[in-house]
């Protein structure tokens, strides 16, 4: 019986909402990025209290996927994504009107929580149709939408910022929010009332007590959590490599994060071709810790954008494998309360993602941010050496 009754262009309507909702976390991150610099001198703030909007984002994006994601096991998908996003906009108003740092970090931390609903939503609304194969497509499928966000937000960041300053950037992230909301309307609910959790709003967070007994479920919530922070290592120290140390413009350095983002698009498709999941993590954690090692090496001797940069993407490719392997490996096994799965598998993510931002600015920031890419990525290795499952992933290939 087909999942969709509203045929093929149905399908691909929602794969695109999936993939914009998804985007939400790359849009609130990445499309201040080229305007980070300017930032510190309108602010009158060093590099690292900047960078902190990032880290506050970030950890908003956690905190409200762990809040939204129980509450859309209860009351549904649709009627919790709407909530967060309301939240979402208030809080990126607070943003374009910050007039101190302080004021503006903490909107940052409310629009990343109000932006971690639509992340959750497109997690587990997959989730309640897809199992296996299927399932690792769709998600596939929104990590190559999704990467439309990252390729997007860094280009036109730079070009807004460059002519009509980064609260223009704010106003137009006000707009992505209004627009999701209402391209949402035409999707049907995903989690039918009959199979929603019942008793009190307490207890529908109990699935992150229950979660500790699906086997399989925290050691790739973790990988996926390692690769993130090493994502975000690259993500948070890119614009100061490219921009002071090799000296490009705002528009080149949005150029270069382009295709970067295509990298991780490429690979999160390509790990389609592997047999299991749990092997394209594997092949992702290991190739991408190869490359992270070669950059490293390259930083200590000779700073050269071109061995930056060509390591650097075949790091993100590979990177691709984890996040396709890794979530649907997480999702597949926590799929009895898709929701609070969803929302620690994200939350984690971006948890890692934020501990590791600020410290990628210490020091040398491009020794200093791939060696903490080669410490996520050896530690992502060691989990899955341990509690990877191996030959048991969910299969993909016919």
């Amino acid at each position: 019986m087909p999942l969709f009754d509203g045929g093929f262009m149905y399908l691909a309507y929602f794969i695109v909402i999936l993939g914009f909702s998804s985007a939400f976390g790359p849009l609130v991150i990445d499309m201040y990025l080229p305007a980070l610099p300017k930032m510190s001198e309108v602010f009158q703030c060093s590099a690292s209290a900047v960078q902190l909007g990032l880290t506050f984002c970030m950890i908003g994006l956690a905190c409200g996927q762990l809040f939204f994601g129980p509450l859309s096991d209860k009351y549904g998908r649709k009627p919790i994504l709407y909530l967060s996003l309301l939240l979402y906009l208030a809080a990126t108003f607070v943003c374009c009107v910050s007039l101190s740092i302080e004021i503006f970090t903490i909107g940052r931390f409310f629009q990343g929580f109000g932006g971690a609903g639509a992340i959750t939503f497109s997690r587990s609304a997959p989730t309640d149709l897809y199992h296996g194969r299927q399932l690792a497509k769709i998600i596939a499928f929104v990590g190559a939408v999704n990467g439309i966000a990252p390729v997007a937000a860094p280009v036109i960041g730079g070009f807004i910022s460059q002519y009509f300053g980064w609260k223009g950037i704010f106003e137009l992230l006000f707009v992505v929010g209004l627009l999701l909301g209402l391209m949402s309307l035409p999707i049907k609910e995903t989690l039918p009332k009959e199979n929603r959790l019942q008793g009190s709003v307490l207890s529908s967070f109990k699935g992150f007590i229950e979660l500790r007994n699906a086997k399989g479920f925290f050691p790739y919530c973790i990988v996926f959590g390692l690769a993130m922070a090493t994502l975000f290592a690259y993500i948070s120290s890119s614009p100061f490599v490219l921009q002071q140390v090799f000296e490009l413009s705002q528009i080149h350095f949005s150029l270069i994060f382009a295709c970067n983002a295509v990298g991780i698009s490429l690979g999160a498709m390509l790990a389609l071709k592997v047999s299991t999941t749990a092997k394209a993590s594997l092949i992702g954690v290991i190739g991408a810790l190869i490359f992270a090692t070669i950059e490293l090496i390259f930083s200590i001797f000779d700073n050269n954008l071109y061995t930056y940069e060509g390591s650097l993407f075949c790091m993100l490719v590979l990177l691709g494998f984890v996040f396709t392997g890794a979530s649907t490996q997480a999702m597949n096994n926590g799929r009895k309360y898709a929701g609070s799965a969803a929302a620690l598998v994200g939350c984690i993510g971006f948890a890692f993602g934020g501990i590791i931002s600020p410290l990628a600015g210490l020091g040398n920031i491009v020794i200093t941010s791939f060696a903490l890419c080669c410490i996520s990525l050896v530690s992502a290795l060691i989990i899955l050496l341990f509690f990877g499952e191996h030959e048991k992933g969910n299969n993909l290939t016919m």
